[in-house]
């Protein structure tokens, strides 16, 4: 039996190449890149990357979506920008050291940073893009333009807690289309009733192991892109505030240098889920979203108010990031820690003062009576 002789890979169609390369995931594509002049060329198609990008986040299938992308740099950058998570490990002791004295002489101008540089920054210029996956299948796909109630500069947005939230009032209480809602069919596990979930927690693992979070922030102004969540929980809270809530959270640590005193601070993205139907007449168990958030809080647990935040989240589009999700959380456990550390710490410091206090409050009682007696 003769064997027909292969024939060289430059033989090839540019066609077939195309057809091959357009059924790669990201890091696959960028991987083959490397392989081969052909390869690497084929690679820079914008299509290409465009057909990645909506695989991984169905969000930029939107048209309006695929404008901004188009003109902030193209899906190729765009991929680039916000597959890698943004990797904060600069906790060295000397900033913690600082941050416990506090200064009191902390002016106006140094909090709220170079007033020049915040005017060139409108809540206008941002858009997030959120993709919520279960299991590898996409429940919730949102993109919000701007930052919703921050009009005009002298607005209490500015000096307020920062909080973004992409679901409405409507959408928590009500019955309507754009309810994003888990059922027995998308994995989850049946609930017989919330007693034995009590129990044995099942339904709160699958949720903590299943979700995925993608929260990408563009500005529009400067051109740039990040994402913000930490792809897998960092923790949550099973049954709060009452037995049918489940709270997963998911996160980032973000530079506030020259920004806040602290220097870093926390991206907290909050993901609430209610349990609205448990097993019984016939009917699946079924959870529903009730509430997906954003907020920066500091070191020390405390809201960062709309004008710094706006300042931060300009920052965090041009940090460090990595595309091993492993370290990413682990940078978000290390911040985690350090923060338990300085309350510890803090709640040491005023226990001291407190006896310190009181022993000389006992003290001044006793002298004032040796005299007059």
């Amino acid at each position: 039996m003769s064997i027909a002789p292969a024939e060289s890979i430059a033989s090839l169609s540019s066609d077939l190449f195309y057809d091959i390369l357009r059924r790669l995931d990201g890091p696959t594509l960028a991987n083959a890149a490397c392989a081969c002049a052909t390869f690497c060329s084929i690679s820079k198609e914008e299509k290409i990357w465009e057909n990645v990008c909506s695989s991984m986040w169905p969000s930029t299938n939107r048209e309006d979506v695929k404008i901004l992308i188009s003109s902030i740099g193209g899906f190729r950058k765009f991929y680039a920008d916000c597959f890698t998570l943004i990797v904060n490990k600069e906790f060295t002791e000397y900033q913690w050291n600082e941050y416990l004295e506090y200064p009191e002489e902390w002016t106006e101008a140094e909090y709220y940073g170079d007033i020049d540089q915040f005017e060139s920054i409108s809540p206008s210029d941002f858009v997030s893009i959120v993709d919520i996956r279960y299991k590898d299948k996409i429940i919730c796909s949102k993109v919000l333009w701007g930052i919703p109630n921050a009009n005009g500069f002298n607005g209490w947005f500015y000096n307020c807690p920062f909080r973004i939230d992409l679901l409405t009032y409507a959408a928590r209480d009500d019955e309507d289309e754009g309810e994003v809602v888990l059922s027995v069919s998308d994995g989850l596990p049946p609930v017989l009733s919330m007693e034995k979930e009590r129990k044995d927690g099942k339904l709160w693992r699958e949720l903590r192991d299943g979700l995925r979070l993608s929260w990408i922030v563009v500005n529009k102004k400067i051109k740039q892109a990040a994402n913000l969540a930490s792809w897998s929980p960092l923790g949550g809270q099973r049954h709060w505030p009452t037995d049918k809530d489940f709270v997963i959270r998911f996160g980032s640590v973000l530079s506030a240098k020259d920004i806040l005193p602290c220097q870093v601070v926390e991206c907290i993205l909050i993901m609430k889920f209610r349990v609205v139907r448990t097993e019984g007449d016939g009917l699946q168990t079924m959870i529903k979203l009730t509430e997906l958030s954003m907020q920066l809080e500091d070191m020390e647990g405390a809201h960062v108010n709309g004008r710094n935040s706006l300042l931060i989240l300009k920052e965090a589009l041009s940090c460090r990031r990595s595309k091993n999700y492993s370290e990413v959380l682990e940078s978000c456990h290390l911040y985690s820690k350090v923060q338990n550390e300085l309350k510890e710490e803090k709640m040491r410091n005023e226990s001291r003062i407190d006896r310190l206090c009181i022993i000389s409050g006992i003290a001044a009682f006793l002298t004032f009576w040796y005299y007059i007696l």
